[in-house]
């Protein structure tokens, strides 16, 4: 069974996050990181080359696989601001309904830009991820 790859490591988020070339999205991407870290009381580490994360708890997949992943956490991708630990979004469909213009995918939340969503809501939806402790996000 082959290891995760995305692993936390030294690399510095706030440097990271200065080389991103689009201004909205490098602001966008500090008030990401502003919220993250006030409503978990966790400070940023780097995942991988490109995803910031917050807290970490211990998963085991279905594959038998097992290890510690972040408990909620986001990357300035290309297309999109993803935002990692939000597994079990279903169960919060009266919140994405008033989230405004977005769209998901296994345990993700993905915003063009965060003037199309209501930040209170995507507070009470981060909110809700540090509440469960991660128990709905996972890398498998």
């Amino acid at each position: 069974m082959a290891d995760i790859k995305t692993t936390v490591n030294d690399q510095d988020v706030e440097q990271f996050l200065n080389t991103i070339e689009d201004d909205q999205k490098r602001k966008d991407s500090f008030t990401i990181l502003a919220l993250m870290q006030q409503v978990s009381g966790s400070d940023p580490k780097m995942w991988g080359s490109s995803i910031v994360g917050f807290g970490t708890y211990h998963y085991k997949g279905k594959s038998g696989r097992e290890g510690d992943w972040m408990i909620l956490g986001f990357s300035p991708r290309k297309a999109n601001l993803t935002i990692y630990g939000l597994g079990g979004l279903e169960e919060r469909d009266d919140l994405l309904k008033t989230l405004g213009k977005h769209t998901t995918g296994k345990g993700c939340l993905y915003i063009k830009r965060l003037s199309d969503v209501d930040l209170p809501t995507l507070k009470t939806l981060i909110e809700e991820v540090v509440k469960h402790g991660g128990q709905n996000a996972s890398p498998e």
